[in-house]
């Protein structure tokens, strides 16, 4: 009866020789999860803000004196088609810019935290995106698609660079109750392997993963797995071809074991110095902005481990869902997502920075789209996917600058044009990418994360 190399080292001496090789292989997988480059990358790691549903860009990043002048009065501009078609006044940002930094950077008095970090950012304000609807320009944010089913920028990183972190995944969303409208699509792995899928760590309370406990005694799980890992690679072997779906359930299984340690260590927050619980505002009496804060603080430590990608969400309890959307009440709810979000994110920018950090992790503060410089009903705005503000920081990206422009309302971009293609293909190159050459074979032809489309914005780079 013939055996092949795998069943000799499975059968041989009670296995022993298997046991070796399945550490060796265990090591070499992770060894090759690392891949080549293709040119020497400015990042290493890429934490996202996603500022879900769209904040206003004329009253954060864009000032419009304009607005000002001609507050109250009709829009004179050609006006699109809005998400509800409800067209008001001319509206004025409620709220003053000032120049921060050295360079001189406009930011809203809505992020004074964050203003001082403004030689740190680049701010684009010539953004656009494709839909105006949440969903779809969510799923075009993350995915570059405005469809469901594509892998997910993070997914696209993991695949092409693998993981540092020997035992976390290489994607992780820091989940804080809100969930994007178009749901966990926007994390998917999409038609990539399942093992670049994103993991979501709960930072609401309870436990930061479910069913990922150990129970029972060491000696007895080390042998169940491993009267489990020898099953399984078995049944791969005898697959041959066709064992890749195989391969990928076994490798996520032998990470999830290996998460039962690694995660509850690196979501714990206590061995943080009270510095730093006091910089990113862990303590706060503001219930909300003590949970983003400790998600803005778990993605430093995650980034610090070696996770690839990390994707810090909204909290939950400003609205009912994505708590940028100020259709209405645009006062009050964009001064209580500033207050959430600008303290932790300005500690997370100084924490990386003092340590080192910050010089290869790209970060990313974006929403969906942007909203109308004129009125929905009397105090609100519609989406607005011609013109936006998104920024970037760290990573090789040049801080003290903005780059593009809309019209003098803040409606339309009009200067450097930035598609979101673009956005991805830069964010890509910073990663050591050529988003041209990172792709993957499906449905009989090779599919990117920029479909046809994108350039590197050159001019973002340091």
């Amino acid at each position: 009866m013939a055996f092949s190399r795998r069943a000799l080292l499975q059968r041989a001496s009670t296995g022993f020789g298997w046991l070796a090789f399945a550490s060796l292989f265990g090591r070499a997988a992770e060894a090759v999860s690392s891949r080549t480059t293709h040119h020497a990358p400015r990042a290493k790691h890429v934490i996202f803000l996603f500022m879900d549903g769209g904040p206003s860009q004329v009253d954060t990043f864009d000032p419009k004196p304009r607005l000002k002048a001609e507050h109250g009065k009709p829009f004179p501009m050609r006006i699109d088609a809005t998400q509800f078609d409800a067209i008001g006044k001319t509206l004025a940002s409620p709220w003053e810019f000032s120049p921060r930094g050295q360079a001189g950077t406009p930011v809203s008095q809505l992020f004074p935290h964050l203003g001082g970090c403004a030689d740190d950012l680049c701010v684009i304000r010539s953004m656009t995106s494709a839909s105006p609807e949440h969903a779809q320009a969510c799923y075009f944010m993350h995915t570059g698609s405005t469809l469901q089913g594509r892998p997910s920028m993070g997914a696209w990183a993991n695949y092409g660079l693998g993981t540092e972190a020997e035992n976390l995944p290489g994607f992780v969303v820091l989940n804080g109750g809100m969930m994007p409208l178009g749901g966990v699509a926007n994390w998917s792995s999409g038609f990539l392997p399942a093992r670049f899928e994103a993991t979501q760590f709960n930072l609401t309370g309870g436990n930061v993963m479910e069913n990922l406990a150990a129970s029972g005694p060491a000696a007895a799980r080390a042998n169940q797995l491993a009267f489990i890992a020898e099953n399984d690679r078995a049944f791969a072997a005898q697959l041959g071809a066709q064992s890749s779906p195989v391969e990928t359930a076994i490798r996520n299984y032998e990470l999830a074991a290996a998460m039962q340690t690694a995660v509850p260590e690196a979501a714990d927050l206590k061995s943080e110095s009270p510095a730093t619980h006091q910089l990113y505002g862990t303590d706060s009496k503001d219930p909300l902005k003590a949970r983003y804060a400790r998600q803005c603080l778990q993605a430093r430590r995650l980034v610090e481990r070696g996770v690839r990608f990390v994707e810090v969400s909204a909290v939950n309890g400003i609205r009912f869902v994505a708590p940028w959307d100020q259709h209405g009440s645009l006062k009050k709810d964009h001064e209580r997502n500033a207050f959430v979000v600008d303290q932790p994110i300005a500690a997370l920018l100084k924490d990386l920075k003092s340590r080192g950090l910050l010089d290869d992790t790209l970060v990313l503060w974006a929403g969906e789209f942007g909203r109308t410089p004129f009125a929905q009903g009397s105090d609100g705005r519609d989406h607005n996917p011609q013109g936006f503000t998104v920024w970037l920081a760290g990573g090789g990206v040049r801080g003290g600058m903005t780059y593009g422009a809309t019209d003098e309302f803040g409606y339309r971009a009009v200067e450097h044009v930035v598609e979101m293609h673009d956005l991805h293909a830069t964010m890509l190159h910073l990663l050591g990418l050529d988003h041209e050459r990172l792709t993957f074979l499906h449905g009989g032809r090779f599919h990117r994360l920029t479909d046809v489309h994108g350039r590197v914005v050159r001019e973002l780079l340091a």
